[in-house]
């Protein structure tokens, strides 16, 4: 069975006389037009076009923006199959960007990836081709690396340089792009406005002046032809320094996952401790805090080292798979609650959330991959939120009620015990207290408790 057809072109990088005689024949022969956006200098070429700049204004992100645009190509495509297959034919719309279809352009990512449609993309000539002819460099021989404006400094993590960032549209970008660096070029970097049209302008500014002698457009990019040190440089730094202690310390060279276990589990405690005595309004506490979530960096690095040696993942592997699933997580979110989300029910969001994680982890239970490490009241805890995810589940109606008057502890036995520890743990969950936590500050104070009887009973022997 044909789905419906989108076809993407490229207005090129200036006026309507890069515009390929290919793309000029799709605007003449299918009807219905779309632009991604009006501001570019060949756009008189789609007069019957609709523009999606409106959204720009509306939406709240530019992830946001790219997803609406999408859902209307894909909206109109499948208008226009509707009426096409009567008469046995392929509706067809026409998308036009700015540049190539296959650089930096993200709409474009997000159609090939969408099974409802059948997407074409028509070749075109990139502002790239104009860049390199004024800059007088081989992209290919220096190695160059594109980067978006608006992603800096997560596409630029690591990079040296030469990089050429696009995309830089805003005061906003260029501020956010400028501060991304704490070790900035010490070289000024190059500026091309407008490449190929009558206005163009290639000028030199320093690094800390990006954001006060340019007034960024829509045609604005930025060649950076290398820094003082890579970008995200410390993080790089804690790899490579891992590395050759893995080669040089014979202890850290022996180590498995298995040996490393409970060093994490340590770690983690530490970092438990170090939370408990931060004060979030003084600071206080933050020296240590900071100290102790490096130390469980390094157990992460470490792990992941290891796993790199024996080639199955990198860090940089799991970095990705995180922030892949939070992504997947998030617009499983955006797609049930809509516009709704930012004022949603958290209750709500909590229960679309597990139910994302079911679906994605392809568990057949609500209650599969607890994990049985986990503390006891930890693991009730976990059990008593995932029921809240299963269809027909009834909250215990007498947790709220629980008197302990009518508890005979005397007689109290094991099983009982563990009945009773179970229905705190579910007023525990309708209340939204943590019962771990509230144990933990409870032993602390009775910790304090003892230690005043304690030094009472040495001052008074």
């Amino acid at each position: 069975m044909s789905l419906p057809r989108v076809h993407v072109i490229g207005l090129g990088p200036a006026g309507p006389d890069l515009v390929t005689a290919g793309a000029m024949q799709l605007i003449a022969t299918i009807p219905r037009q779309f632009l991604r956006t009006e501001r570019h200098p060949a756009a008189q070429v789609m007069p019957q076009a609709q523009w999606f700049d409106r959204l720009y204004e509306s939406a709240s992100s530019m992830p946001q923006v790219y997803q609406s645009i999408c859902e209307a190509l894909v909206s109109a495509a499948c208008e226009e199959h509707d009426l096409a297959v009567q008469i046995g034919a392929v509706g067809e719309v026409l998308y036009a960007v700015p540049g190539s279809p296959v650089v930096a352009e993200h709409t474009v990512e997000l159609l090939l990836s969408d099974p409802r449609v059948e997407v074409v993309i028509h070749p075109a000539l990139s502002f790239l081709d104009l860049t390199w002819a004024r800059l007088g460099v081989d992209p290919v021989e220096l190695g160059v690396r594109l980067i978006d404006g608006h992603r800096f400094a997560v596409e630029a993590a690591g990079q040296r340089g030469p990089l050429l960032v696009g995309q830089c549209d805003n005061s906003f970008t260029l501020s956010d792009i400028k501060l991304s660096l704490d070790d900035p070029p010490s070289s000024p970097v190059v500026v091309l406005q407008r490449l190929g049209l009558p206005d163009e302008k290639i000028f030199s500014v320093d690094w800390s002046d990006l954001d006060r002698e340019v007034i960024p457009d829509h045609l604005t990019s930025i060649w950076i032809p290398e820094f003082a040190a890579p970008v995200a440089a410390e993080f790089i730094k804690l790899q490579e320094l891992l590395t050759r202690l893995r080669a040089e310390d014979p202890w850290k060279a022996e180590q498995t996952h298995d040996s490393l276990k409970r060093y994490l589990l340590e770690e983690t405690y530490e970092v438990f401790e170090a939370i408990d005595s931060y004060d979030s309004e003084s600071g206080s506490g933050a020296t240590e805090l900071c100290s102790e979530l490096g130390d469980l960096l390094y157990q992460v690095v470490f792990h992941s080292a290891i796993a790199s040696e024996a080639g199955w993942f990198t860090l940089s592997d799991v970095a990705l798979a995180i922030h892949d699933k939070l992504l997947a997580r998030h617009q499983a979110l955006e797609q049930a609650l809509g516009a709704q989300l930012g004022s949603a029910d958290v209750a709500q969001v909590v229960a679309l959330w597990e139910s994302s994680k079911v679906q994605e982890q392809s568990r057949s239970s609500a209650l599969d991959q607890i994990p049985a490490g986990l503390p006891a009241l930890a693991r009730a805890l976990k059990v008593a939120k995932r029921a809240t995810g299963i269809e027909g589940y009834v909250a215990p109606v007498d947790s709220a009620g629980l008197d302990f008057a009518e508890l005979d502890f005397s007689e109290l036995d094991f099983s009982e015990l563990g009945t009773a520890l179970l229905k705190l743990v579910d007023l525990a969950q309708e209340r939204g207290f943590d019962p771990e936590e509230a144990l933990r500050q409870a032993t602390d104070q009775r910790i304090e408790q003892l230690r005043t009887v304690e030094r009472a009973g040495s001052e008074n022997p």
